[in-house]
């Protein structure tokens, strides 16, 4: 009998049924149709294409932006015992030669594609020997450069889809406004697209904002008011070591979390959160991609991000399993004055970007005309700190010099360990013979990696480390000493940060920057920055309701929960508060008042309470309140 999404869903999710869309969508892509699929923060995007996957004949393209992203669904899948590979920069020539051809001979059910690998010959050349059933683009709002994360390398994928006409796509994303969702169908050429948008209203999730002289004060307030599980995001690395530390000296259960850190420690950190052995995790933005944690209970800003899609999928992470979270946002004035510096920072002048450029190449001693393709080894710091950099500007031009196709930055670039002999296999069999200790290494890899005598191709320290039975450590410091031989060249796993060039380096005088493009984004972030502003400084719109029309879902209907919305109930005047004021002030209103009097002789309410009584009476006609403020009797 032939198996219904529902079955797929129970058999390897093990989930009952389906959240609210997502078997709508399905059946839109197994119909053949174009879809456009808008999901808040954990709504289950990837289920919505990856019961498709598994149910279509043929292989599913997933194009997805970053590599961590990649690793983190890939990961999954295959622990479903499901058949994925994941071609992305950081793979060897060789290996995705080698996925692609598995690829055509019916392997893999899902391949996870960078964008920049769509337009390489060798993806080109195998193209149309993929049985490819279904074209995949997460992410899909970094196709709009409106939107708050452009990516060049996404305004390739149109091409590829003139050469799949008739296989179904289907882009998604956490956060678009209407300006964005309509670039988005437009940029990739998506056909009669069904627009699939599930409210971005989050009816368990009060929002609050508030304005203070310590953050620190009321973050541990907040900690100490609402228990359980907890994430503070901070704008810089500095803060979320610093505010773990002052929460573990109040006994509150803390770690930090930032892309600095190594694999190994973010992976942690990150475990030992999401299984409530920490309570609070202190982070950069960083944290929190691919993560579905439902008991979250607290998301808490220490700073103001630049833009209401940042803050919309960051305090999202709150409240996942339907039971009340609290998504606090903590400014003080300084914040707001800095938030309106930011434009000339984030898109600074184009000589300063070609001065920056220049010290780049400098620091990586990259002569011009070269480069293309290849990765470095790129300390921020150091480079700020040699160069005397403000550490904003430099990651705002990196960001410029990326949209701008030049380079890209990576702080998690988790480039794969490498390694090709470079000596013939009668040396190699001498080289066994004269140091047995090694042999077996020597032969493992042979047999493990095919084509690795002739080619470069990627390795997996800890896959030989469980072949073989002895520590990681032991694998690298074999390696190590029979390269010192001269026998093979190896390249250890990278995880330090690396600059990308995505073409040769330029004279910095000559450097392409299309400068009307260039201010239209400016004028965009300027958009998106005051929309930010206004919700920081807005007390009187409800919060829920400013961020869902925000994304072109407007509501009269305010959620009661919110800061706004219980500081208006505390103003608002109740049927006993009105009757204990009526009768206070009744006496006078018979010998005759003014308003001013009567608010001193009734100190007992607050003046707001008072005149919201005498309006209801005026209202009612049983008084009458002239221009000089007298009360008259009716």
């Amino acid at each position: 009998m032939k198996k219904t999404p529902l079955n797929i869903l129970q058999e390897y999710w093990k989930h009952d049924s389906f959240r609210p869309m997502q078997e709508e969508i399905i059946q839109a892509v197994l119909d053949g149709k174009d879809a456009l699929a808008l999901l808040p923060t954990g709504g289950g995007k990837s289920i919505c294409f990856q019961i498709p996957g598994l149910m279509l004949e043929g292989v599913c393209l997933v194009i997805s932006p970053l590599i961590a992203l990649m690793k983190d669904q890939a990961e999954n899948l295959i622990e479903k015992g499901i058949s994925v590979a994941t071609i992305h920069s950081g793979l060897s020539y060789y290996d995705v030669k080698c996925i692609l051809q598995d690829a055509v001979e019916g392997d893999y059910q899902f391949i996870y594609l960078s964008p920049e690998r769509l337009e390489t010959p060798l993806f080109k050349d195998y193209l149309p020997y993929l049985n490819i059933s279904l074209l995949v683009v997460d992410e899909a709002h970094c196709i709009s450069q409106w939107g708050y994360d452009f990516r060049p390398p996404y305004l390739r994928i149109a091409a590829i889809r003139s050469e799949l006409e008739d296989v179904p796509m289907i882009a998604l994303t956490a956060s678009a406004t209407p300006l964005v969702q309509k670039d988005i169908i437009a940029k990739l050429a998506l056909k009669d697209a069904t627009i699939f948008k599930q409210s971005f209203l989050k009816p368990n999730l009060s929002y609050s904002v508030f304005q203070v002289d310590s953050k620190i004060n009321k973050l541990l307030e907040v900690l100490q008011s609402v228990s359980g599980s907890s994430i503070v995001y901070c704008n810089s690395r500095r803060q979320p070591k610093e505010i773990a530390e002052l929460l573990l000296l109040h006994n509150i259960s803390a770690d930090f979390y930032h892309a600095g850190l190594s694999a190994q420690e973010r992976t942690d950190k990150q475990d030992a959160w999401i299984k409530n052995n920490t309570r609070v995790i202190a982070c950069t933005n960083a944290f929190g991609l691919g993560i579905d944690k439902p008991d979250v209970r607290t998301v808490i800003h220490y700073d103001a991000p630049e833009c209401l899609e940042n803050y919309y999928q960051e305090a999202g992470r709150a409240g996942r399993d339907g039971k009340k979270a609290y998504a606090v946002l903590l400014f003080h004035s300084d914040d707001i004055s800095q938030l309106k510096a930011l434009p000339d920072k984030r898109y600074p002048p184009i000589p300063l970007i070609k001065k920056i450029y220049q010290a780049i190449a400098d620091f990586i001693q990259l002569p011009i005309g070269l480069g293309e393709g290849q990765f470095f080894d790129f300390d921020l710091s150091e480079f700020i700190r040699n160069f005397k950099l403000d550490s904003y500007t430099v990651t705002s031009v990196l960001k410029v010099l990326e949209q701008e196709g030049h380079c890209s930055f990576s702080e998690n670039i988790f480039l794969p360990a490498q390694l090709s002999f470079t000596t013939d296999k009668e040396t190699l069999n001498d080289f066994e013979l004269a140091y047995p200790q090694w042999e077996m290494l020597l032969k493992t890899l042979l047999r493990t990696y095919e084509g690795i005598i002739d080619n470069r191709v990627s390795i997996h320290e800890k896959q030989l480390s469980r072949i073989l039975r002895i520590p990681v450590e032991n694998i690298v410091e074999q390696l190590l000493a029979i390269q010192a031989f001269g026998i093979l060249e190896y390249l250890p796993l990278k995880e330090t940060p690396q600059i990308h060039f995505l073409l040769n380096r330029a004279p910095a005088d000559y450097l392409s920057i299309d400068q009307d493009k260039y201010l239209a984004r400016k004028k965009q972030y300027e958009i998106r920055l005051a929309a930010m502003l206004n919700y920081l400084e807005n007390n009187d719109v409800c919060r829920s309701n400013a961020i869902t029309e925000y994304f072109g879902e407007p509501t009269d209907k305010a959620c009661g929960i919110c800061n706004n919305c219980l500081a208006k109930k505390k103003k608002e005047l109740s049927p006993a508060e009105f009757k204990a004021i009526e009768k206070t002030i009744t006496p006078y209103l018979i010998i005759g008042t003014n308003v001013g009097d009567l608010l001193i002789q009734c100190s007992e309410f607050s003046s707001e309470k008072i005149w919201q009584a005498l309006k209801f009476m005026e209202t009612e006609q049983r008084i009458r309140i002239n221009e000089q403020g007298i009360v008259i009797n009716c």
